[in-house]
Formats: structure tokens, C-alpha cells, sequence
């Protein structure tokens, strides 16, 4: 089997052309014409959604939805192995298929159109393997609409917060009420949980995001963990005045706070590889050329691989947030607005795509994901791990100027092949 699936990823040309094509027709459901806008639930969504299931079925898989609208095609094991009573081990991989406003049409997308073209060549050869394959096209990963990530990874990990049913769009329209008119039931949300120890891993293609393997010039990277993020939501209080007649040394600037802040927040996160820190928004309400600005809000990020590292750079922030304002005599509220850990990539299944890219001749280059992904939620209940490809225009992603080239989707495939040939569940006592 493994020199029949060796000679199909030869094909990998044919297939990346394939990969590139459906991109670009999977970019034509969007929800504003000239740029790539789907979010949850939204005509364009569904549309996608029934394109993606024509594709899986046409690879030979058993399609279904479930309660988020999850798209989940399955590829049966061998017949020896498959059985009712002790059903196969099942390796799972996938996406999101929803986007950001104005985004690009490789972002979530390449890692479900691909192993569904992988699929299609196995299935046409007859080849199958001694373990489920079920790709799944996750339903909302962006969390646009309704302000709640991950919604479809969150249900297959048995992990989805049912507060979120009660959130609004822009519209004023609740999930829950989109959910129903899409024809999905929230209340059987709960039955989407995979069977624990069902799934024996979960691996994600994805687009890097990012400038690291283009600067490298490397198509693809093994990807070592998915960064913890803390994001928060900053007010800093001070006193307005006249720009011309309060002199400097009698002022409380709340932006001038923020200003000193936000450099420090870049000089304490630039000390520690891997650790990202992000002032994104920055208002200063009511201001005026002529006022010293009486109050400043600003959003703060920070992201790392290793959460030991997020928590003390953030523990730094706030004890040198708090010297700033007692120095400038201004006041701040601080307001956590998110959190997740980091999400470790298994070794086992590392080392499986360092092999699999060494096969194919190519270096390894290691690096951490400073973007969340699926991946994070179905850690909760298997071993995962991330292949990263190269993306163009300097790793620009988010953004109508995202790029793949169809030589590295072509490497992609190939890699991608060899791994699923060539995987193995390890021995529980020897990992």
C-alpha cells in the first residue's frame, strides 16, 4: 500500500491544480462580490457548505452536518478493520471554511480542500488504510458574526459554551435564531462531541500567516505549538486641558500614558523569542488638536507559545502600568477580555511530518504558531499537530492580497500523503 500511495502523491501536480481551482471557486460564495467575506450561517455560507459536501461525496466519503454545521466527510478504514463493534481509530483532519471581512481565499480554506483532493486519489485507487480518515470543514473559526471563535472545533471537542447561542449580530439576530432559520437544532449541540478516544490524532494544513518560511525560502514548517493569547481592554483616566496653557510639567495626558506604556510593551516583548505583544486599537475620545487628551482606550495583546512566558510578561505590563500612572497621575482600569493557553504539538506527530518532509528532500523548519487555529480546541481531546505552508507578498493573511503559490500546494499534497501512508498510532508505552 505504502509504494501505491508513494506512486498517487506523484500525482501531486494534477492534484495541487485541482487544490488551486476549488480555492478559487470555493472564493466565488462570498457575501460581498469583489472581495472574500463569509461568515456564519450567511447565504454565502451555506452555499459553501454544500459545495464542500459535493466534493467529499465525490472523494468517496460519508458525508453529514452536524448541529453547528460542521461538514464532516468520512473515509471508511479497510474492511478487515472496520467493524461495528470495535469501530477503526479515526485521523482526523480539517479546517474553517467561514472567513474575516475582506479576507483572503487560502486562510482555512487550503486545509480542507486539499486532504479532500488527497482523499479523491486514494479512493480512485482503492487504497485504504488501517484507520478512519474524516476531514472536517469546521463552521465558524473566526468568530465574526457573533463574536465567538471556534464554534464548530468547540462542539466536536464537547467544549462549546452554550452562552454564546445568546449573542447578536450586527443585525440584532441571535445565534441561536440563525441557527434554526439555517435549519440546525442548538439545543442537540451537545450530541456534535466526538466519542472520547475516538479521534487518535488531528493534524491541520493551514497557510503560515505569517513572513517566516517565505524569508526562509521553505515551502513548508512543522509547527511546534499554537500561542496562549491574553487580550485586554485598557482605560486610562487623566485630566483634559488647554494644549497652550497647562504646562508640561503639570499634566496628566492620558495618551501620553498610553504612548509610554505602549513602548514598553514593545520593549518587554521583544526579549523573549516567540513573545508577541499587540496595541491594535488606540482611541482617544473627544480629542481635539488644542485639548491635552483627558482620556485614552487601547487594546492590548499578548501571545507565546509557552504560557510560563505569556503570564510573567504580563505580570511585568501590569506592575509597569501601574508605575506609569502613579507617575503621571493618571487613573486605569484594566479589563480582561479573553484567554486561551497554548496548545502543545504531540512529538509523535511531529516527528511524522519531519519524516515525511525529509522523504521528499525537504529542510525542516520548526517555528510556533502566533495565530489561533481548530486545532487549539480539538487539543482538549487528542494529540495534535500542524503542517504550515508558505504564503507570498511577505506572509501577508486576513487580507485580499493573501497568496499561495501552487508549487508549494503541490509539496503540500505530497508531504500531506506521505504522513497519512506512513502514520501509526504509537504504543502507549513507548510514544
Amino acid at each position: 500500500m505504502q509504494t501505491l500511495s508513494h506512486s498517487l502523491s506523484q500525482n501531486a501536480p494534477e492534484i495541487a491544480a485541482e487544490i488551486m481551482q476549488r480555492l478559487q471557486e470555493l472564493a466565488r460564495h462570498t457575501e460581498q462580490p469583489g472581495m472574500m467575506t463569509r461568515t456564519y450561517l450567511t447565504p454565502a455560507h451555506t452555499a459553501a457548505a454544500a459545495q464542500i459536501g459535493a466534493w467529499m461525496q465525490e472523494a468517496g466519503m460519508h458525508v453529514r452536518r452536524d448541529a453547528v454545521g460542521n461538514v464532516i466527510g468520512h473515509y471508511a478504514a479497510c474492511s478487515s478493520i472496520n467493524n461495528e463493534a470495535q469501530p477503526a481509530p479515526i485521523l482526523m483532519t480539517g479546517s474553517h471554511f467561514d472567513t474575516v471581512r475582506n479576507g483572503g481565499v487560502y486562510d482555512g480554506l487550503l486545509g480542507i480542500v486539499l486532504p479532500i483532493s488527497c482523499v479523491a486519489a486514494w479512493h480512485k485507487a482503492g487504497v485504504r488504510f488501517p484507520f478512519a480518515i474524516e476531514i472536517v470543514a469546521f463552521s465558524e473559526e473566526e468568530g465574526v458574526r457573533f463574536k465567538a471563535p471556534m464554534l464548530g472545533s468547540r462542539a466536536i471537542a464537547g467544549t462549546f459554551r452554550h452562552s454564546v447561542l445568546e449573542h447578536t449580530d450586527e443585525h440584532g439576530i441571535s445565534m441561536q435564531d440563525a441557527m434554526r432559520a439555517a435549519g440546525f437544532d442548538p439545543t442537540t449541540i451537545d450530541a456534535s462531541a466526538a466519542k472520547r478516544g475516538s479521534i487518535a490524532a488531528f493534524i491541520e494544513v493551514h497557510i503560515e500567516q505569517g513572513p517566516v518560511l517565505l524569508n526562509a525560502g521553505l515551502p513548508l514548517g512543522v509547527v511546534t505549538a499554537i500561542s496562549g493569547a491574553t487580550r485586554f481592554m485598557l482605560e486610562l483616566q487623566g485630566t483634559a486641558g488647554h494644549a497652550g496653557t497647562v504646562p508640561m510639567t503639570m499634566r496628566h495626558d492620558a495618551a501620553m500614558a498610553a504612548a509610554e506604556f505602549a513602548l514598553f510593551v514593545e520593549r518587554r516583548c521583544s526579549t523573549v523569542a516567540g513573545l508577541v505583544g499587540t496595541i491594535g486599537q488606540w482611541q482617544v475620545p473627544n480629542g481635539a488638536t488644542n485639548v491635552i487628551p483627558g482620556k485614552a482606550i487601547l487594546s492590548l495583546d499578548v501571545r507565546a507559545e509557552d504560557d510560563a512566558v505569556r503570564l510573567a510578561a504580563i505580570a511585568d505590563l501590569e506592575q509597569e502600568l501601574a508605575a506609569i500612572c502613579s507617575r503621571r497621575g493618571i487613573r486605569s482600569m484594566l479589563s480582561k477580555t479573553y484567554e486561551t493557553s497554548s496548545a502543545t504539538c504531540a512529538p509523535w506527530l511531529k516527528r511524522g511530518w519531519r519524516h515525511a518532509l525529509q522523504r521528499h528532500e525537504q529542510p525542516t523548519l520548526e517555528l510556533p504558531s502566533g495565530a489561533g487555529h481548530d486545532s487549539m480546541a480539538i487539543a482538549d481531546i487528542a494529540p495534535i499537530a500542524m503542517l504550515f505552508v508558505r504564503c507570498g507578498n511577505g506572509g501577508i493573511s486576513h487580507h485580499p492580497d493573501e497568496i499561495l503559490d501552487a508549487a508549494d500546494a503541490d509539496m503540500a499534497a505530497r508531504v500531506f500523503m506521505d504522513f497519512v501512508t506512513h502514520f501509526q498510532i504509537p504504543n502507549p508505552t513507548n510514544p
